[in-house]
């Protein structure tokens, strides 16, 4: 029943979803303190996000990557897999759709530290060190889908991972993501 004067409105709150797969590389570094160690470079990485539109320029989500910085030469590495719940703004102009989020969650970051020389085949290595441990993280984002069809969409974004942790740091930095999303 619609009262005289008035209109009624349909409110869809939801209107579509997407989702798909992301490459990453960027720069980052930070200090290993317990071990006097400076990493450095660019981490390589895979992983992908989930989000539900709502209303005309907002979604929500959930997204996950794995990035692996390589160190020293010698197959010692940081390894980083994270992930969480994600929000951000987007605005459709044209073909292109940028957007700026944030995402909260956590992760874990595994490290394989070699600081010794190698003997021989099957011998331990001296000064070699394994740390594994988790972080809360916080990773503000901003990015921009190039629309090629409805359907699909071609997007890049930059991030800046955060671990919050008075106590405990990891080697941050900005990372360029490249994938494409298929829209629904």
């Amino acid at each position: 029943m619609t009262l005289p004067g008035l209109k009624a409105q349909e409110a869809k709150i939801v209107n579509g979803f997407d989702g798909g797969m992301m490459l990453h590389t960027g720069y980052i570094s930070g200090n290993i303190g317990q071990l006097g160690h400076t990493a450095s470079g660019m981490p390589l990485g895979i992983g992908g996000v989930a989000r539900v539109h709502l209303r005309e320029h907002w979604r929500i989500g959930i997204e996950g990557y794995v990035s692996v910085l390589r160190q020293l030469g010698n197959g010692s590495y940081l390894k980083y897999g994270w992930g969480g719940v994600l929000g951000d703004f987007y605005w459709r102009i044209n073909r292109f759709i940028p957007y700026a989020g944030l995402t909260i969650g956590g992760g874990k970051e595994t490290n394989l530290l070699i600081m010794g020389e190698k003997r021989g085949i099957w011998e331990p290595v001296e000064n070699t060190y394994y740390n594994k441990q988790g972080f809360f993280a916080l990773d503000p984002f901003l990015g921009c889908d190039f629309v090629v069809s409805e359907s699909f969409h071609l997007t890049i974004k930059t991030d800046w991972l955060n671990c919050i942790n008075k106590a405990y740091k990891i080697p941050s930095g900005p990372r360029l993501y490249i994938g494409f999303i298929f829209y629904h």
